[in-house]
C-alpha cells in the first residue's frame, strides 16, 4: 500500500468537539504558482492542472508494467478527462486513446490521432460512425451480438473482413456488484456464443480480447483472476476456432489516492500500489500464457494518472453559525462542479494560516439549492471570507461529468513543468451559453416592445 504521503485522518463529530485540533493543512501554491496570483489572473474558481504530476503517475505507472511484460501500451481513457490539452499530454508520453461514443472518437481524430491508434468501446456505436472507424482501422471491440450484425452488415458494404475484439465481463470473485451490464457473460456459454456467431459469419476476425471489471478497485487480485479468465479463454480460441489473438486490453479502474465516503481508513492504508496491480496482472500473464505466445497488453487507465493532477481552488464568499453549532461557510464553487462528490471527501487545503482554534464546519457551494454541499462536515480553524480553498484531487471525471448549472464553469488552466501558466479552457460566457440556442420571432420581447410603442405614438 501507498504510505509516501500524509494526510490528517478524520474522525466522527463528537469525538472532536471538545479536543483542540491542528492548524488544518496550508497549501499557498500549486508547482510553486501561488494561488493567489492564480485566482487574481484567471478569476475564482479555478480548476488548475499540473503537467508534471500528469507526467510523474504516467512514468511509475509505465515503468511498474514494462518493467514486468514489455509488450504493453497504455490508451488514454477520453471519458476520464477529454480536454484536448490533457489528452495531447498522454497522447506525448505515448499513449494511444481509448473512447467509448461517436463525440469521443470525432474528439481524438480532430486531435490528430489516427484510426489504428483509437480503441472503440462502449454499448452504443451509431452505425456511421461505426462504418467510419472501421474504415480507419480503428481497434473494435464489440459489446452485444447485436453489434455483431451491424459490423457483418458493414463488413459487406466495405467488402471486407473486419478485425474485431470482444468485451466479456466475469465473476473475479470479490468484485461486487459484478459489471455484468457490458459485454458477454464468460462464466456461462454466452462469451462462446458470440465467438462462434463472429466465426460461423465469415466476416470478421477475431483479434483482442478486453474487459473491465469495475472501477476504483482496490482489491488488486482481482485483475490477477481476470487477466488467468482472460487467458484461458485466449487458448481456447486459439485451439479450437482458429483465431490467433493479438492482444489482451484488461481495462483499467484502478483506484487514486481520494478519500472514499464511508470508509474510515485513510486511502494511504487501503489503496493498493500501482506495483500491486501491475504484479498482479503480469503474473498472471507469464503462469498462464503458452510460451510462445506473447500477446500485447493494453491498459485503459484513466483516474489513477490523472486524479491527483486536478486541483480546484474556490474561495470563501461568506459564513454564518448554523443551529447545529456548525460553522457553514459559502465558497464560489457548487457541486455542479464537482459531480465526484457524490463519492469522496475530497482532501481540502487553505491558501493561508488561521491561529484561532479549529471548530466543525461544512462548506457549502454557491448554487440556491439545499444539496449543494461540498463537505458536510470537516475540521477548520475560522476563516475569512476571501479565503481560498484548495480542493483534490479531482483531476478525474470532474471536467466530464460537471454541469452548466445556474453558474457558469469556471476556466481551466494548465501548469507546465517548467512554471509557464496557459488557459486550456475558457470562463463560460452568455454569448457561448446561448450559442446553440435559438430564439423564434413570435416571442422576441423586444420586438413586441418596439411595435407597442411605435402603435401607442400612432394612436396619440
Amino acid at each position: 500500500m501507498r504510505s509516501d504521503r500524509k494526510r490528517p485522518i478524520m474522525r466522527k463529530i463528537e469525538d472532536i468537539k471538545s479536543t483542540p485540533q491542528p492548524t488544518h493543512n496550508i497549501r499557498d501554491n500549486i508547482e510553486g504558482v501561488s494561488v493567489d496570483k492564480l485566482i487574481k489572473e484567471y478569476g475564482s474558481p479555478l480548476f488548475v492542472f499540473s503537467q508534471k504530476i500528469i507526467k510523474e503517475q504516467y512514468t511509475k505507472a509505465y515503468e511498474a508494467f514494462s518493467s514486468r511484460y514489455a509488450n504493453v501500451e497504455f490508451s488514454w481513457s477520453y471519458k476520464t478527462n477529454y480536454l484536448k490539452s490533457i489528452c495531447a499530454i498522454f497522447h506525448q508520453l505515448g499513449s494511444s486513446a481509448e473512447v467509448v461514443s461517436e463525440f469521443e472518437y470525432q474528439k481524438a481524430r480532430n486531435l490528430g490521432i489516427e484510426g489504428k491508434d483509437i480503441i472503440f468501446n462502449g454499448p452504443y456505436k451509431p452505425y456511421h460512425i461505426l462504418k467510419i472507424a472501421v474504415e480507419e482501422g480503428a481497434k473494435i471491440h464489440i459489446d452485444n451480438f447485436e453489434e455483431i450484425d451491424t459490423l457483418e452488415k458493414i463488413a459487406d458494404e466495405l467488402n471486407m473482413q473486419i478485425p474485431v475484439a470482444i468485451r466479456v465481463n466475469m465473476d473475479t470473485k470479490s468484485i461486487y456488484p459484478q459489471w455484468s451490464r457490458f459485454g458477454f457473460d464468460l462464466d456461462s456459454d454466452e462469451a462462446l456464443e458470440a465467438i462462434k456467431k463472429i466465426k460461423t459469419g465469415g466476416r470478421l476476425i477475431l483479434n483482442g480480447l478486453h474487459s473491465h471489471i469495475g472501477t476504483f478497485m482496490l482489491d488488486a487480485n482481482a485483475y490477477g483472476v481476470e487477466t488467468q479468465k482472460m487467458v484461458k479463454l485466449l487458448n481456447t480460441i486459439e485451439e479450437d476456432f482458429g483465431f490467433k489473438i493479438e492482444y489482451i486490453d484488461i481495462g483499467g479502474g484502478f483506484a487514486s489516492m481520494n478519500r472514499l465516503k464511508g470508509v474510515s481508513q485513510p486511502p494511504e492504508e487501503i489503496v493498493p500500489s500501482i506495483d500491486d496491480y501491475a504484479k498482479a496482472i503480469t503474473d498472471a500473464l507469464r503462469e498462464n500464457l503458452k510460451p510462445s505466445s506473447n500477446p500485447k497488453l493494453y491498459l485503459e487507465l484513466g483516474r489513477y494518472l490523472i486524479d491527483e493532477a486536478g486541483f480546484l481552488i474556490t474561495t470563501v464568499v461568506a459564513n454564518r453559525l448554523m443551529s447545529d453549532g456548525k460553522r457553514a461557510y459559502v465558497v464560489d464553487a457548487g457541486i455542479n462542479l464537482l459531480h465526484t462528490y457524490m463519492w469522496y471527501d475530497f482532501n481540502i487545503d487553505i491558501s493561508k494560516e488561521s491561529h484561532t482554534t479549529s471548530e466543525v464546519s461544512m462548506i457549502n457551494g454557491p448554487l440556491c439549492m439545499n444539496g449543494d454541499v461540498i463537505r458536510d462536515s470537516i475540521m477548520l480553524p475560522r476563516l475569512d471570507n476571501k479565503t481560498k480553498l484548495i480542493i483534490s484531487p479531482v483531476g478525474a471525471y470532474s471536467v466530464t461529468q460537471w454541469m452548466q448549472f445556474i453558474t457558469y464553469r469556471p476556466a481551466i488552466v494548465l501548469i507546465f513543468e517548467d512554471g509557464e501558466v496557459e488557459v486550456i479552457r475558457q470562463k463560460e460566457d452568455l454569448k457561448y451559453m446561448e450559442k446553440q440556442e435559438r430564439l423564434p420571432k413570435r416571442l422576441k420581447l423586444k420586438d413586441d416592445k418596439k411595435k407597442k410603442t411605435k402603435k401607442g405614438k400612432r394612436d396619440e
